[in-house]
């Protein structure tokens, strides 16, 4: 089950880090935080196939559908959850890395992407380019300790977006998966215990620079 949430003692470490970095705080602030994504993916798909369906769904996800058109939202996704980082090319001579993020986050039968896939692999995955991070190691360490990082799921990821749309793609076996496309504003990775910030992704923008 997907443990993506927004509660006050997880929020409280990881906003002062937010907060050393101006431009994603100033998102983060203009956002909703969002509860759980899981919850949210359903409501604004709404799952209406099947026999035993309200007869209100349809009506209903267009209305959920609605009232975020356009809005702008925030989550933490947990060390956990974070099957979409990996670990991209290191140089040891200036100690740069870059970290790939697959824009997929998985909440429950479903998933927000960052715009819509339009291909799957042989297993049925939706297919998506990555977007990646840079950033330089701390003093001390080595290649070994930042891919440590993703072996064990030390890595956290807050995510701003603002939801566009439904997608769907037909799902190995039969019958369709189903997604929410977005537009995803930004992407501040941490390490996990320390809050170490370790890369920013802006949408459209070199988020090197300030």
């Amino acid at each position: 089950m997907n443990r993506i949430l927004v509660a006050a003692a997880l929020l409280l470490p990881v906003l002062a880090f937010a907060d050393a970095d101006p431009r994603f705080a100033k998102l983060r602030d203009e956002a909703e935080p969002l509860g759980g994504l899981g919850t949210f993916l359903e409501k604004y798909i709404g799952a209406c196939d099947g026999p035993f369906v309200d007869a209100q769904c349809k009506s209903n996800a267009e209305a959920f559908r609605k009232k975020y058109q356009g809005k702008r939202l925030y989550m933490i996704v947990t060390e956990d959850d974070t099957t979409m980082l990996s670990p991209g090319p290191y140089s040891p001579g200036s100690g740069e890395y870059t970290i790939n993020i697959t824009p997929f986050f998985p909440g429950g039968s479903s998933a927000l992407t960052h715009g819509a896939p339009k291909k799957t692999d042989g297993n049925g995955n939706p297919i998506l380019p990555y977007l990646t991070v840079t950033g330089e190691m701390p003093e001390g360490w080595n290649l070994q300790m930042f891919t440590r990082l993703f072996s064990m799921r030390a890595v956290r990821a807050q995510v701003v977006f603002t939801p566009q749309g439904v997608w769907s793609l037909p799902k190995k076996g039969g019958g369709k998966n189903y997604g929410v496309t977005a537009r995803i504003e930004a992407i501040l990775l941490t390490e996990g215990r320390s809050g170490q910030p370790m890369g920013l992704w802006l949408n459209g923008k070199d988020a090197r620079k300030r």
